[in-house]
């Protein structure tokens, strides 16, 4: 079949994949799956990705409430629909395509239930903040399916998410300079995508197969991710039967220690000993928890 590429995109030095993980499924939450591909023993810390999880949840399981501090979580839906609540009185729903971004910062205490029948799929980044950001405010970024920015050309589709691809540009707002983007590629296409040189980057592939870096490298099929080397872009192919789809995800590094345990991420054990005082003591950003339960946590009897 004839290559189509987005041949007026200039990549000088591709970046190669430098690792390789197939993400297998664990159990995480209450009930619930998740394939995890980085937050696990093998990859700790991808500066500044802190877990990528591949979730899958039928109700009556899900994530019901648990607090967060000093980094940020993205969670795009593939499937289905996600309800989300939270102690500040925050409640919304999320389906198919659509986005949050929650910067959690100095606390949030909050659960995350399937709100469709069947089976809710998507994707939940966790973003690492910087020492000057992870006493902030808690705040928001909710985007719809309908208004995220995408473009088509050459066979490729993408969604931008953060950052820009084809041509548009993302709204979203991200405090530690992110690019995150949903390609699919028809058979035969071709993908030349800029990445900057000083940042970190992977692909997470979700369907079909595709090359990543050469294209004499070997298949690449769902579920796997890959992390890239040195270079200034990505070059991917799709030359088989079935469209490939895979997330690009990049960021700057932040270069700080990271002290971490379960959902509090700081730069040192003591701020992290805080932290779980503040929790426990209902103090410095977690007031509200204390008298705090979520309506889907109250039906399941917590």
């Amino acid at each position: 079949m004839p290559e189509k590429e987005n041949s007026d995109v200039v990549v000088k030095e591709p970046r190669s994949v430098v690792r390789k993980f197939l993400a297998r499924p664990q159990g995480e939450g209450m009930g619930a799956i998740v394939r995890r591909s980085i937050g696990r023993f093998e990859l700790r810390y991808f500066d500044p990705f802190l877990v990528l999880d591949e979730f899958s949840v039928t109700a009556p399981a899900g994530f019901p409430d648990h607090p967060h501090r000093g980094f940020e979580t993205v969670t795009y839906m593939l499937q289905g629909a996600v309800t989300h609540e939270d102690f500040e009185g925050h409640k919304g729903t999320i389906g198919p395509g659509d986005l949050q971004w929650m910067t959690a910062g100095r606390g949030i205490v909050h659960s995350e239930m399937p709100a469709a029948q069947g089976t809710q799929k998507g994707l939940q980044l966790w973003i690492n903040l910087s020492s000057k950001y992870k006493m902030i405010e808690p705040r928001y970024q909710e985007v719809s399916s309908k208004d995220i920015a995408e473009a088509a050309k050459d066979g490729i589709k993408v969604r931008v998410i953060a950052g820009e691809a084809l041509g548009v540009k993302s709204p979203i707002y991200t405090r530690t300079p992110t690019m995150y983007l949903d390609f699919t590629l028809k058979p035969g296409a071709h993908l030349r995508q800029p990445i900057l040189r000083s940042w970190n980057a992977f692909v997470y592939v979700l369907e079909g197969e595709g090359l990543f870096g050469t294209v004499k490298s070997s298949p690449v099929s769902a579920h796997h991710l890959l992390l890239l080397g040195s270079g200034d872009g990505l070059e991917a192919w799709n030359k088989f039967s079935k469209p490939l789809r895979f997330v690009l995800v990049g960021g700057e590094p932040i270069g700080e220690p990271v002290a971490q345990l379960g959902p509090f991420v700081m730069n040192t054990q003591e701020e992290i000993d805080q932290t779980i005082d503040d929790f426990e003591n209902y103090v410095n950003g977690f007031e509200k928890a204390k008298h705090w339960r979520s309506e889907a946590a109250l039906a399941l009897g917590f």
